[in-house]
């Protein structure tokens, strides 16, 4: 009998000491999870504002070079228009994938 209380003495501290750590690491957790919060709204903000940047020179480039090459060759405007929109185009899809990104990182936030 001597050995099951000792048992159940060894067990009934080690639960307790099982409950203590784990509130202390819960609140350690939290700790944790508003610094990574923080990283993430950064990293959403700066990805979102350097795709739109990259994104509008990109677009002033393709629409300075297309208005260069029709102001040369004005015959060649029709030639010249659908690959500009089709590049504009997919320019701009850059930039929404960078917001969809965005989205998702903020969904990551608590």
């Amino acid at each position: 009998m001597r050995t099951l209380g000792k048992w159940m003495t060894g067990i009934a501290a080690a639960f307790v000491t099982m409950m203590v750590a784990t509130s202390a690491f819960a609140q350690e957790a939290g700790v944790q999870y508003a610094e990574r919060d923080k990283w993430i709204a950064i990293a959403a903000g700066l990805g979102i504002a350097i795709a739109a940047f990259g994104g509008a020179l990109g677009q002033g480039r393709t629409a300075a070079t297309a208005l260069d090459g029709i102001a040369r060759n004005p015959g060649a405007a029709d030639k010249l228009f659908t690959p500009m929109i089709l590049g504009l185009a997919l320019i701009e899809s850059l930039v929404i994938y960078s917001l969809l990104i965005s989205y998702l990182l903020q969904s990551k936030i608590h």
